[in-house]
């Protein structure tokens, strides 16, 4: 049998480490083909942008043991999407995004462009696997948000240098290999979160429900002038709470736990969800239609 074609892409550009070190554990899966943004993502969703202006550009490039890679200037939806249309000369069989420093869990499945990577496959009737890996702890003299911005850049790169690739990266290793011996249907999409810890000190795993709070919350925002035009430019500055309580069950409380996170993301679907109101309304204003939205002959 000839192995399986991966997809490999982020939210957090080419230059990741955390993409570098997904890429080549997952050559032990199948042939790996990196198509990754040329910057940050990161909160892209599913976004691709507007495609009808055009301006896609794709170029290739070298990563370390990996034979074929290339960037785009989009996020990475967009990287997906062009590659299960055949743009990068194969049909994956399975997307993997990753590795994403910070948990992917709860509420943000909802903004992850890790995620979104994944969800953009399965509208192409590809299956796809989202990485993400809690952040690694504070340390003394690190605060949770540090005052400037130039702190709080240096204080999140000092971070993802104390992040445990090699685990996550191993972690998703077994789970892509289960998940082509045993498909998912309807093209699943699986949300891996794995604790920042070495592998042998994880204390297992969990299937999860998705929580509906995060593990902190922005308590308040506001707008606070710059110093180059204080009359109509400010910077968006917001204030994070302490950490939350997460319901037993979910993905936010199995990482708590040091567990190894797993959630199978179901699509959009439509609720069946009658509204009396807005048909009433839809009715008075649309003039020759019923509730259920079906075009009746008018009276003469």
């Amino acid at each position: 049998m000839p192995a399986p074609k991966l997809l490999l892409t982020n939210d957090d550009g080419i230059d990741s480490v955390g993409l570098h070190a997904l890429a080549r554990a997952m050559q032990e899966v199948g042939d790996v083909t990196i198509v990754a943004p040329d910057t940050e993502y990161s909160g892209a969703s599913a976004s691709v942008g507007a495609l009808h202006l055009g301006g896609t550009r794709a170029r290739r490039t070298e990563v370390e043991g990996i034979e074929t890679s290339w960037i785009v200037n989009g996020p990475p939806g967009l990287c997906v999407f062009y590659a299960r249309m055949g743009a990068f000369g194969f049909t994956p069989d399975l997307v993997v995004s990753g590795i994403n420093p910070g948990a992917n869990s709860g509420r943000a499945v909802y903004h992850s462009g890790t995620i979104g990577a994944t969800l953009t496959g399965r509208n192409g009737g590809i299956p796809g696997l989202a990485v993400s890996q809690s952040f690694a702890q504070l340390e003394e003299g690190e605060t949770s948000m540090p005052a400037s911005e130039p702190e709080r850049i240096a204080q999140y790169e000092a971070r993802v240098k104390r992040q445990q690739w090699s685990s996550a990266a191993a972690i998703a290793v077994e789970v892509a290999h289960g998940m082509l011996e045993d498909p998912p249907e309807d093209c699943g999409v699986l949300n891996l979160n794995v604790p920042n810890l070495p592998i042998e000190e994880l204390k297992g795993f969990a299937w999860a429900s998705i929580g509906t709070t995060p593990n902190f919350a922005v308590q308040s925002a506001r707008l606070v002038p710059t110093d180059s035009d204080p009359e109509n430019e400010f910077r968006i500055e917001s204030d994070w709470g302490s950490a939350i309580d997460q319901p037993p069950g979910t993905d936010t409380a199995a990482l708590s736990e040091e567990l190894v996170a797993l959630s199978w993301l179901s699509r959009i679907t439509a609720l069946d969800r009658p509204s009396p109101f807005i048909n009433d309304r839809l009715q008075r204003s649309i003039s020759g239609v019923e509730p259920s939205g079906t075009q009746v002959e008018a009276e003469s």
